[in-house]
């Protein structure tokens, strides 16, 4: 036999090996995770739904899913264990402040828009120019919106009353001539 026709196959064992190991491993990591659950701990289920363990038994786990609600479910069932931080962030919405040092960031462009000229001539000019966005104050608002309503109900009535002029059709009828 030549090197070159065995040569597939043992890179397909080599590849099945390698396959089944990262499998097993894997395998292996989940099982820790759900062996090293404690109480108190918030998990995350295979279905997507966030708990705390309550408590732990050998194949089985009590999660506390809100006041009153206990939940028993199977340890392969737990899909991730979190910690502290990650299951307030996501359940109570609680951001922990790691950047407590960091600069702020505006809610608006002012600070963008700020230059260094503040006494001349285009400071002035920039000053007396405003720019109309198109508010309107809430009576104007107010007025608008009677107005289109009251459009679109002529509008609905003319439609009824020209639907109400032309003949029905049956099935029998038709427009050809």
């Amino acid at each position: 036999m030549n090197a070159f026709t065995l040569l597939p196959f043992i890179v397909l064992i080599a590849a099945m090996f390698l396959m089944t190991r990262s499998a097993k491993k894997k395998q292996q990591q989940a099982a820790s995770m759900r062996n090293e659950m404690q109480p108190g701990s918030g998990v995350r289920t295979i279905g997507g739904m966030y708990a705390t363990v309550k408590e732990v038994n050998e194949d089985t786990v009590l999660l506390d899913a809100g006041p009153g609600v206990d939940l028993l479910f199977a340890k392969n069932a737990i899909g991730a264990v979190l910690t502290d931080d990650e299951y307030n962030r996501i359940v109570h919405g609680v951001e922990h402040d790691l950047k407590s040092d960091a600069s702020v960031v505006p809610d608006d462009a002012s600070s963008l828009t700020e230059s260094d000229e503040t006494d001349g001539p285009a400071a002035a000019a920039a000053a007396d120019d405003k720019i109309e966005l198109g508010k309107k104050d809430a009576a104007e608002r107010g007025d608008d919106a009677i107005q289109a309503a009251e459009d679109k109900a002529e509008a609905a009535e003319a439609a009824d009353a020209k639907a109400e002029d032309e003949p029905k059709k049956t099935d029998g009828d038709s427009d050809a001539k």
